[in-house]
């Protein structure tokens, strides 16, 4: 049961009720006390000032319904007196009166009653398939049904209203209502025209109205097609980064109409190729012939057309000589490196900071040599091993006397290549030979010579030999002191015999150690110390 009071009209309460439901009519509103209240009767206006009754009811005794016509089977009388009338149409929107019969007076109190139905929903119907840019264009029509009063439909585009702007405008919406001569109903429909743009693209379309009763109602969105010719084309190269010799590229025209075109031209170097249903060319296996412009073009459209540059990227190198070489000391090797690349290239080499130069090889130039040349992200390496051969030298004999001076170290130090044997000639213990390193060798022996002597190192190879010789002397020496005055000797205490035994020491193995710096007689010879 619904009772709104909006307003009064000239001093008549209006009620305004819903459509289909039942709608309650005050009587007095409090005017008049129950308990004074004898007789309560409502009747209606007919039309033309023409009455017609519905119900009365006595006091303490129920209510009896007049009516014989539609209303004998929708009224009835609340217990505050108050008319409920039910299944509310547009036709009951009319006068009621409710005469009320108190102990002393009698009073009547007329009311204006208003019926409102909100649509039955909204859809838009009659949609079109696509839009096209500046062509105006119906998009569809939006139907509220059965409604009172008649539907305000707004049109809205993303929630925004849109409005009718005149002639030869991009908007148009063409508004029109029906009545049922039945129920009394409305039926509004509204017919939008739209000129699209290109950025309503992927645009929602909704109508809406606002009814006098209850929530605004909203259609589901519509979302439409903008068609549009090919205004921009571009041509995509797609291709691993950098593009080498041997890869694929594939070639794809891009172009921005709608529907998109399918099938286009390929310009391939003074070569033309159609293709139908794609929008894309594939070159394989490139090579650096392939390098140059590209075109594409819309069939139907020529003039409409896209290039880009391709570029093949190559690096190619050649070490000259390379693998394994075997030259002989002392001869020049000339070394060509030949870099052919597409754009500017770099090179690194390994053993040396630069490209080699070997004017007159040596041994120390034995190893191996790799170069790699790089050009953004391409690389390529070349390399060669190099052996230095010849005959042996030897580079240094010399002698040291051991740590616990008991024996002399020979010590033959030697270049040659392949690595030579090493022989000398007097018997000794082997102490260390070091590694064979570009062409290097060191070979250590122990000797405990009896006498002096001389000792040669003799290295050798295929290539050839080398001897070298040095003095060896032995460490062993007699000795003889000859003391001045007896009377000398009587005043040395035993302190003194000590620094003077000492002396002696030292000053053997002074003189042998040096040996190899004089020449020695063999013939034995005495030593005369003094204090």
């Amino acid at each position: 049961i619904t009772r709104t009071t909006y307003c009064t009209f000239a001093g008549l309460e209006t009620v305004s009720g819903l459509y289909g439901e039942t709608l309650e009519i005050p009587c007095h509103n409090g005017a008049t006390k129950e308990e004074d209240i004898l007789i309560t009767k409502w009747k209606y206006d007919k039309g033309e000032g023409i009455p017609g009754d519905l119900l009365v009811k006595q006091k303490n005794k129920n209510a009896v319904i007049m009516a014989t016509d539609e209303y004998k089977d929708r009224v009835s009388m609340a217990a505050n007196s108050s008319l409920l009338l039910s299944a509310a149409k547009l036709t009951d929107q009319r006068t009621f009166t409710c005469m009320v019969v108190a102990r002393e007076d009698i009073m009547e109190y007329p009311i204006n009653v208003m019926i409102y139905k909100s649509p039955e929903g909204l859809e838009i119907s009659d949609q079109a398939e696509a839009l096209e840019i500046g062509k105006l264009t119906k998009l569809g029509t939006c139907v509220a049904k059965d409604a009172s009063p008649a539907a305000n439909i707004t049109w809205l585009k993303n929630n925004k209203p849109l409005v009718a702007d005149g002639e030869g405008a991009r908007i148009s919406i063409r508004t029109s209502v029906l009545l049922d001569p039945v129920t009394g109903l409305s039926t509004t429909a509204s017919t939008l025209e739209y000129s699209a743009k290109k950025e309503d693209t992927d645009a929602q379309f909704t109508c809406s109205t606002q009814p006098t009763v209850g929530s605004e109602l909203v259609s589901s969105p519509v979302t439409l097609t903008v068609t549009y010719s090919t205004e921009n084309i571009v041509l995509q190269v797609i291709a691993q980064d950098p593009l080498e010799e041997g890869d694929n590229v594939t070639l794809k025209c891009v172009a921005d109409g709608n529907p998109a075109p399918t099938s286009f031209n390929f310009h391939l170097q003074g070569e033309m190729v159609k293709v139908e249903d794609s929008n894309t060319y594939t070159i394989r296996n490139v090579s650096r012939e392939t390098s140059g412009e590209y075109k594409c073009s819309l069939i139907d459209d020529p003039s409409m057309e896209a290039s880009k540059d391709i570029t093949v990227n190559y690096l190619d190198i050649n070490l000259s000589p390379s693998g394994n070489i075997v030259e002989r000391v002392g001869e020049a090797l000339d070394l060509t490196l030949k870099i052919d690349s597409s754009g500017e290239s770099k090179v690194f080499w390994t053993k040396v900071e630069k490209e080699p130069e070997f004017a007159a090889l040596t041994y120390s130039d034995s190893g191996s040599y790799e170069c790699e040349v790089t050009m953004g992200l391409l690389s390529r390496k070349a390399s060669f091993d190099l052996i230095v051969e010849g005959a042996p030298v030897i580079k240094q004999l010399s002698k040291q006397l051991s740590e616990d001076a008991q024996h002399k170290v020979l010590i033959c130090e030697a270049e040659g290549s392949p690595k030579p044997a090493v022989s000398w000639s007097i018997n000794g213990t082997l102490l260390d030979e070091s590694p064979f390193i570009n062409g290097k060798i060191t070979h250590k022996i122990k000797v405990v010579p009896s006498a002096n002597l001389t000792v040669s190192c003799t290295v050798s190879n295929e290539f050839g030999i080398d001897t070298r010789a040095i003095n060896v002397s032995s460490c062993k020496y007699k000795v003889t002191v000859k003391l001045s005055s007896l009377s000398l000797l009587h005043n040395f205490s035993y302190s003194d015999y000590s620094l003077f035994l000492s002396a002696c020491l030292l000053n053997i193995i002074f003189r042998c150690f040096n040996g190899s710096k004089k020449q020695l007689s063999r013939q034995q010879k005495k030593r005369q110390f003094l204090p």
